[in-house]
């Protein structure tokens, strides 16, 4: 499984790839508006920025909601370096957009997936990477990660190739399950890629063995 971290700030993008774990990256206005990043120029500049710092795809989202806005958005996007992915929602004029763009040659990530409905379509179309928000389905009172599942039976069985990219993750467990479920990708927060780390066995153990070694020097 592929582990990008979702966010627009640098400094969390550098300490993950340090990791030496790091796939790639997925960014949205949310996360750059969170960063302070406004104006088209500014943004365009912060993605080429990020795809320096980064070698894998890394997730430019479009903010036209209408097929010809989403195909322009899409090919400047995609003009900034070979590892942009386009990312388009899921709508009418998206998956329409989706078809344009591999027909093209210009990847895309299919966001705002909440069904298997949903996923069948953006891999009708050709998309490079599937997004169901995991997160967002919970809230919801429905199992985000049963719907990785779901997602990932169909594929198989019909032998689609787009690759499924759990996404709205909100902690190390969610990472855990959405691998078990036969996810391609996992997409989340530098907390909780850290949070894998952590066990406590992990830290008593490392106590005892540093205890153990001062009664040796």
């Amino acid at each position: 499984m592929k582990f990008f971290i979702d966010t627009a700030n640098l400094a969390q993008i550098k300490e993950a790839n340090e990791l030496g774990i790091l796939d790639g990256v997925t960014t949205n206005p949310s996360l750059m508006a969170k960063e302070g990043i406004k104006g088209s120029d500014a943004v365009m500049a912060h993605y080429k920025t990020i795809c320096e710092l980064v070698d894998g795809d890394i997730s430019a989202e479009v903010i036209s909601t209408d097929f010809n806005g989403i195909v322009e958005e899409g090919k400047k996007l995609a003009a900034i370096h070979p590892n942009i992915v386009v990312k388009v929602p899921m709508i009418k004029d998206g998956v329409k957009a989706l078809k344009w763009f591999t027909d093209n040659g210009i990847k895309t990530n299919c966001t705002l997936v909440f069904s298997a409905g949903q996923a069948i379509l953006a891999a009708k179309a050709g998309a490079t990477y599937l997004s169901p928000f995991i997160g967002r389905i919970d809230d919801s009172n429905w199992d985000g990660v049963e719907l990785i599942a779901q997602i990932s039976q169909i594929y198989s069985i019909q032998g689609f190739k787009t690759q499924i990219l759990a996404a709205s993750i909100r902690n190390a467990l969610h990472i855990v399950k959405c691998a078990e479920a036969g996810a391609d990708v996992c997409t989340c927060p530098l907390d909780s890629i850290l949070g894998l780390l952590k066990h406590p066995l992990t830290d008593i153990g490392l106590a005892k063995f540093l205890e153990d070694a001062k009664k040796t020097a």
